[in-house]
């Protein structure tokens, strides 16, 4: 069964990061102020579900009002509030922010009512005391909120809530015109503004005296709850990093691979473009990674040189701590994996990935019978094969090797971040290899490409094939790989990745435990979806070398948001046409 493989320790130069929770006890207020604003969102969720719950929890909402903010009963304000709580959680500078202001403002109205009501003092005396200490309190505390957002977030968050405020008031007034009685309609506008303060916990005023049409009174609600949801969103937004990356980093990049792109197979998919680069200091380094989902998602080891790991990991994980984003990689080596974890992570075993050196490759043996039969089964209906680096395929036959590529791709989004570079034929990639398999006409039928592992290695990247071709085409592409390995000056191949390997392996074993057992048949229930056993066995009947790889987290509760970064990174996933967080 998958087991933590290894457990974040004190991270080495810990003490230098400028972006971590500092020591003392300022440290967990802003988590005490996200889980408070959790308690002030359950409050307002139930009191808004339940309509009965509002005079007996009336005494609460008081309570909650007089020490921190308003707990309306409305379902909005509870969603609001979850996401204030998400990002003081994540130490946002904004959250800080608009909870300083709020309380701030609070304090201003608390004093200019005493001045003009002396009378009120006694009643004011406590709210005003309590809103000082919160005011002391968030000031002694505002280092613990360093994570910075989107430069102009609050600029186009008042924007947003303008413009939301000015079409929700607009369509309440049109609606009250067409469905409201003559008396209601000189109100309308009032009316309209007074419901979509409702939403910010403010008494709507005319409810006791007027009743609108139902369809209106849910309209201006819904309208007002997007509105104020969308302006939370805009204003908490993480700052996102450009994906591309530059050429000077694409060019520095290529040129450490050189020097140590034999440490780690999936090395040069470090230059995929769609990813930003954190160097070390030195420039002997580099973490490439991108941000899904509010994740900064690293793929394989550092690239570069080891001595200069260390330090790259710690500007990626200040810059992730920085925006509030969650660390993770996809796919690091156990060498990889105890780097990470030097610097504070914690890993779980995500798979195996297979090896297969060319030396070992024979087709005789009952072992690699399967794997025979295809061969022999393809060259009796007279396939042939062709190896060649991409740099010797003359342009159009690389052009119709991309549209074949095209036309089989069985989704519209191109899979694959840790193991795959996603751009067939770019001139700068000309050490790739090609290997392509054509039926008996010379009609392409398959294809194979693979991306340089150091000197002599090579890493797949892609495969496609028609689906008209025979079966075993994969398999007579492999085997001709490894027959042009001598001419094409490779001796090893790094084919796929096998997730949960060992269940598969363990699960089939005589004697396996109950437990086993059972996560396999979810695995093979899972696997309609994900192929999780196809891709085990597709790679096992080469009888490769298994190679560990784990998936790397910062805290445990981050690992579901990770879970799903990855599986988007991935392709399995579609991610929104919106900015991440």
């Amino acid at each position: 069964m998958t087991q933590t493989a290894l457990m974040p320790t004190q991270p080495r130069g810990h003490i230098d990061r400028r972006y971590v929770p500092g020591d003392g006890w300022e440290a967990r207020v802003p988590r005490i102020l996200s889980w408070i604003c959790y308690g002030v969102a359950l409050l307002s969720f139930i009191t808004a579900l339940i309509p009965g719950l509002r005079r007996p929890l009336g005494w609460l909402r008081g309570a909650v009002d007089l020490f921190f903010l308003a707990a309306p009963p409305n379902l909005a304000w509870a969603v609001l509030m979850v996401i204030l709580a998400s990002a003081l959680g994540k130490r946002k500078r904004a959250a800080w922010g608009l909870l300083f202001v709020l309380e701030c403002g609070e304090f201003a109205l608390l004093l200019a009512a005493w001045a003009f009501f002396p009378s009120a003092y006694p009643t004011i005396l406590t709210p005003l005391a309590i809103d000082a200490t919160v005011i002391g309190l968030l000031l002694l505390c505002r280092r613990e909120f360093f994570a910075i957002s989107q430069k102009g977030n609050g600029w186009r968050a008042i924007l947003t809530f303008f413009v939301g405020m000015i079409v929700t008031v607009s369509v309440g007034a049109a609606m009250i015109s067409v469905f409201a009685d003559d008396s209601f309609r000189p109100q309308r506008i009032s009316y309209a503004a007074s419901q979509f303060l409702g939403v910010l916990g403010q008494d709507p005023g005319y409810q006791e005296v007027l009743e609108p049409p139902r369809e209106v009174t849910f309209t201006l609600s819904l309208l007002a709850a997007l509105t104020f949801i969308a302006t939370a969103y805009v204003f908490f937004r993480s700052r996102r990093k450009d994906l591309l990356l530059s050429a000077d980093d694409e060019v520095a990049i290529r040129t450490i691979l050189r020097d140590y792109g034999e440490r780690d197979s999936l090395g040069y998919f470090a230059t995929r473009r769609d990813k930003s680069a954190d160097w070390s200091p030195t420039g002997r380094a580099v973490v490439t990674y991108r941000v899904v989902f509010g994740v900064s998602l690293a793929s394989a080891d550092p690239v570069g040189d080891p001595e200069a790991w260390q330090s790259a990991i710690e500007v990626w994980l200040e810059e992730a701590h920085r925006h509030a984003w969650a660390p993770a990689v996809m796919g690091a080596s156990l060498e990889g994996a105890e780097a990470y974890q030097r610097a504070g992570l914690g890993a779980v075993a995500l798979g195996d990935e297979a090896i297969l050196r060319f030396r070992d490759f024979q087709l005789d043996g009952r072992h690699m019978r399967v794997v025979r039969q295809a061969v022999n089964r393809i060259e009796r209906a007279g396939y042939t094969a062709k190896v060649r680096r991409h740099a010797e395929i003359p342009d159009d036959e690389m052009a119709s090797a991309i549209a074949d590529a095209d036309r089989w791709r069985d989704t519209d989004n191109e899979r694959g971040f840790s193991m795959a570079l996603g751009r067939l034929g770019d001139p700068l990639d000309g050490r790739c290899v090609l290997v392509e398999a054509f039926d008996s006409e010379g009609n392409r039928e398959a294809l194979l490409s693979f991306s340089p592992w150091g000197e002599k290695g090579l890493s797949l990247d892609l495969m496609r094939r028609s689906r008209d071709s025979d079966n075993g085409v994969m398999e007579f592409m492999v085997a001709s790989l490894v027959a042009a390995g001598p001419s094409i000056g490779a001796d090893k191949v790094s084919l796929n990745f096998a997730v949960m390997r060992g269940i598969f392996a363990e699960g089939e074993r005589i004697g396996a435990g109950p437990v086993i057992r059972a996560t396999r048949g979810f695995l093979v229930f899972a696997s309609r979806w994900f192929q999780l056993e196809s891709l085990y066995r597709s790679n096992a009947k080469y009888d490769p070398d298994w190679v560990p790889r784990y998936l790397m987290f910062e805290n445990t509760g981050d690992l579901p948001r990770v879970g799903i970064a990855s599986a988007a990174a991935e392709g399995f996933m579609t991610i929104p046409n919106v900015r991440q967080w």
